[in-house]
């Protein structure tokens, strides 16, 4: 069934083929000065371009990028804009308790926030804000669900249990025991559409772009700071470091981030019996409850995109182009995919990629700034930064700015996750954690001697 089902699948990310890629700006020659560097045009970097620009106008801008604009992580999620910032109401609250109810306001706003800046500059990315469905496939997950479902009520969270019946009403597949519907708390997007839209306003505001210009380090001069290329290079008051898990810039991330490739799949568009049979008139995102899930949504002519479930670390965390494509993983998913829609048993898939994601010891971003204030950084998103991108953005600028903010008074901007230990302890670590989760995913959910340690220390993950 999965080597039927993917005979035919093109080894790329199905958005950053579409229509309508801009042309790539012209890379680093020379000289040049700036107010602000923002190294890195995914999300991270043009959300905080775009919001330098709107909080000075007058201040001279530079974004440089390795390669183009989203051609990473960016450009080839599954487009889920969620209002999290912690990576999931779990997540965060297990870390920042106290400080819950105040992320939480701070990630509705900032996804309203979103919605707004796109509908401002006219950026075509599909924009919907459906919600999105967390199904539970198992009693265990139902369990937390529910126990979860709970503690978002008595928060003031627009979220509703559905049962068995009720879920299977949103979209229908045998698996589902019942779920819970975040009904505002996520929007649908295009992701490689949202980033071309970005990078326009950007320029739109008189931000210089230079793309195809990797910098290779970063030196200090008496005025700020110095970023070369093989070609060029920029004097800059202040840098924001924006390369997600390409952190080799600052060798401070490394104890920190480490890269893990997350991989998805994309169906030919279905018909409309086949939409009918699933339902799905609400279009929202779903993932499921397993501690290794999947994630999954509609485009708007009806493919599925269809992904995670396996999240894999290489040893010594070496980014390779070559590890975008993982086929074992590819033929788990589609296997997965025909157990939980077998009512598409006929449905192709046409696109098959991977990539890396940044992911920290706590699965949400962290801030700092080096070179005595100088440089600020956001990473460690997790796979969650379509939309906490913009929130990390308004980080950075007000930690360059030396400005004591409610962002930056936050506990979850003060302080670090615990830092990864060095290889090859590092890699044995995360093969043993994520073989642990598999079990507990086989028996229950029941964690084991090691996940409960982890949870002790404060590095276990439940998002």
């Amino acid at each position: 069934m999965a080597s039927r089902a993917l005979a035919d699948a093109v080894p790329e990310p199905y958005w950053l083929g579409q229509a309508g890629a801009p042309a790539a700006a012209e890379p680093l020659h020379g000289v040049e000065t700036a107010d602000l560097v923002v190294v890195g045009a995914g999300y991270s970097g043009l959300w905080t371009a775009l919001l330098a620009k709107e909080r000075d106008p007058g201040r001279d801008v530079i974004v440089v990028e390795a390669g183009t604009a989203g051609w990473a992580a960016s450009g080839r999620n599954g487009g889920f804009c969620s209002a999290s910032l912690t990576h999931g109401f779990d997540n965060g609250l297990s870390r920042f308790p106290d400080e819950m109810d105040t992320l939480e306001r701070l990630g509705r706003r900032n996804l309203d926030e979103i919605e707004a800046a796109v509908a401002r500059y006219r950026i075509k990315c599909d924009f919907s804000r459906t919600g999105e469905l967390n199904v539970a496939t198992a009693d265990w997950q139902l369990r937390e669900l529910t126990a979860s479902h709970d503690e978002a009520v008595a928060r003031g969270l627009d979220v509703q249990l559905l049962d068995r019946d009720e879920v299977r009403a949103e979209v229908d597949s045998p698996t589902y025991l019942g779920g819970v519907w975040d009904r505002t708390g996520c929007a649908m997007i295009d992701p490689a559409r949202l980033v071309w839209g970005l990078r326009q306003a950007c320029l739109d505001l008189g931000v210089r772009l230079f793309e195809n210009s990797p910098v290779d380090r970063i030196t200090t001069t008496r005025a700020g700071l110095r970023l070369h290329t093989w070609r060029g290079r920029i004097d800059a008051a202040h840098v924001a470091l924006a390369t997600g898990a390409h952190a080799g810039l600052l060798r401070r991330l490394h104890h920190y981030v480490v890269p893990i490739y997350d991989y998805a799949l994309m169906t030919e568009p279905l018909t409309a019996d086949q939409v009918g049979a699933l339902g799905w008139r609400n279009r929202q995102g779903v993932g499921d409850g397993g501690n290794q899930f999947h994630y999954y949504r509609l485009t708007e002519d009806n493919r599925i995109l269809w992904g995670g479930y396996d999240a894999i670390y290489y040893r010594g965390g070496r980014i390779s182009p070559e590890r975008d494509q993982r086929e074992a993983t590819f033929e788990v998913l589609a296997d997965h995919f025909a157990d939980t829609f077998p009512q598409l048993e006929d449905v192709r898939f046409t696109h098959k990629w991977g990539g890396v994601i940044d992911t920290c010891s706590r699965f949400s971003s962290f801030f700092g700034t080096a070179y005595s204030g100088r440089l600020a950084y956001a990473a460690g998103y997790t796979g969650l930064g379509v939309g906490a991108t913009r929130f990390g953005a308004n980080v950075m600028l007000d930690l360059l700015a030396g400005e004591q903010t409610e962002l930056t008074e936050l506990k979850m901007v003060r302080r670090k996750p615990i830092p990864f230990p060095p290889e090859p302890v590092r890699a044995g670590v995360i093969e043993l954690t994520r073989w642990s989760i598999a079990r507990a995913d086989r028996h229950e959910g029941r964690r084991n001697v090691w996940l409960r340690t982890l949870d002790k220390v404060g590095l276990g993950f439940d998002s």
